[in-house]
């Protein structure tokens, strides 16, 4: 990896090692387009319409540019229903990048994440994460089982200086299992990258440890790995003993303590699709029946072939710091800038986004008016900025119906890889500052339309009295014709 410093420069900026070949047009709406396109979509982020968008900071998910490389290998692609040349050539890449042979296909994570569940999960059974994830926890739920959390309280801290926020509570883990006994716990899951507590890494010291626990006490241990490669960088640059290891060895270490790793190659590798592997087929035997069940055929499990065959070259990139390196690195400025501003944002910065601590912005909201969501359609009003809420609107509820409030209330600007150029950060942290400086003029939200699973995704939402126009109209104010 290397540190690019600037000669005539006092600040320190991210430097792309690549160029940019192929561009995509943006559109900026007026501010009274915006308020209209945000109070059509329910004020979810989700149902807009990408042509009303600046900057799509909505995910990091099969999002991210694709190399010349990739486009390339894509026109190579073999189509066989049976025997693809293509599957062979995804399961060479797996094999270089985690040293296993025993490769199962899906269309992405969350269908990982299905399969996953169907094999392993019953009534009554518990599965023990540092943190969940939505799609996760409901692929659980649904089945009769119950998520537990397990991460380091530090995790829970907004703002520290602790390098990795999302590694385990080594004590709580075996206390949880000792409390329902092994034969309960369907499997132990490591999220290399805590999603919905911004992105925190978990050190290598802590993943290795977590699996010996599993190793003693005869349960599974799962690597969900699609954030795996923004948790190398930050191992690499904050663990000692990972400074001179080489990403490969990483990645195989891991493959090799835990018993099943998994991963949406929509972050991991740069394409679209999933996998499971494991080095023991014991594993992906218990679950090979489930693929052809809901995917497909074991040589493409719902993937077009021509993303596979990106998904494999994608794989050797994530191989290359060069490549790991550019999100991080990008958020971390975008982190400070706003730092800088006073903007209070989860420190230190994580992977996959900036992610703004709601609760510090409208300190007087309560939960039940969802502060995470209303500072994502402020913040797209004031600047056609898409981001992610990542609070209570992102939990379920509890099965009595009373709502269940989330420790943090987040919303997530994700940096898609490769895509935005330092300018469109820069004009991000404009934005999200004119929003902090004119805080007091957002309210609350009301749900409309609340669907049982995954709410987040279809919910509509309406404002509580007339704040947003109120919004639209101070923009107006201080920014003149300007869009």
């Amino acid at each position: 990896m290397s540190l690019v410093k600037f000669y005539k420069s006092e600040e320190q900026v991210p430097l792309e090692m690549h160029k940019v070949r192929v561009v995509q047009k943006l559109h900026l709406l007026p501010v009274e387009e915006r308020l209209q396109a945000i109070k059509k979509a329910g004020n979810n982020t989700f149902l807009l319409q990408n042509r009303d968008i600046y900057m799509d900071m909505l995910t990091d998910s099969g999002v991210n540019g694709m190399t010349d490389l990739q486009t390339a290998a894509m026109m190579t692609a073999d189509d066989s229903y049976a025997g693809s040349e293509t599957f062979n050539r995804v399961k060479a890449a797996v094999k270089e990048v985690f040293g296993t042979d025993n490769v199962l296909p899906a269309h992405q994570g969350r269908a990982c994440e299905n399969i996953l569940a169907e094999a392993y999960v019953k009534p009554g059974m518990v599965t023990i994460m540092n943190f969940h994830f939505t799609t996760t926890k409901a692929h659980i739920t649904r089945l009769g089982g119950e998520v537990i959390e397990v991460v380091n309280k530090k995790g829970l801290i907004p703002q520290s200086d602790d390098p990795f926020k999302g590694d385990f509570d080594l004590d709580e883990l075996r206390a949880t299992i000792e409390k329902y006994g092994p034969e309960k716990v369907a499997f132990v899951r490591i999220e290399a990258g805590t999603n919905l507590i911004g992105g925190q890494p978990v050190s290598l010291e802590n993943m290795l440890a977590v699996t010996d626990i599993c190793h003693e006490y005869g349960v599974r241990s799962v690597l969900d790995a699609s954030l795996l490669q923004d948790n190398v960088y930050f191992m690499k640059t904050r663990e000692a003993q990972c400074k001179y290891m080489e990403p490969r060895e990483i990645y195989r270490l891991l493959a090799a303590k835990c018993d099943i790793v998994y991963f949406s190659a929509r972050k991991l590798g740069f394409s679209r699709g999933g996998i499971i592997t494991s080095i023991d087929p014991k594993f992906t035997n218990e679950m090979m029946e489930f693929v052809p069940l809901f995917e497909g055929f074991l040589t493409y499990g719902g993937m077009e072939v021509r993303s596979m065959e990106a998904m494999a070259q994608g794989l050797y990139e994530s191989l290359d710091m060069e490549y790991i390196n550019q999100g991080p690195e990008f958020i971390a400025y975008l982190v400070k800038e706003l730092d800088d501003y006073g903007v209070p944002v989860i420190k230190p910065a994580g992977g996959l986004g900036c992610h703004l601590n709601c609760s510090e912005f409208v300190p007087e909201m309560p939960h039940n008016q969802y502060p995470a969501a209303a500072v994502g359609a402020a913040l797209y009003i004031a600047g056609g900025i898409r981001g992610m809420e990542r609070g209570t609107v992102s939990e379920q509820r509890e099965p009595d119906g009373t709502e269940r409030y989330a420790e943090l209330e987040l919303q997530r600007l994700a940096v898609p890889r490769r895509v935005f150029t330092l300018s469109q950060i820069k004009y991000c942290a404009d934005r999200v500052k004119w929003v902090w400086d004119n805080r007091e003029l957002i309210g609350g939200l009301k749900w409309v339309s609340e669907p049982k699973v995954l709410r987040f995704f279809f919910g509509r939402m309406k404002e509580i009295g007339h704040w947003q126009e109120d919004l639209a109209a101070k923009f107006r104010e201080d920014f003149g014709d300007s869009l």
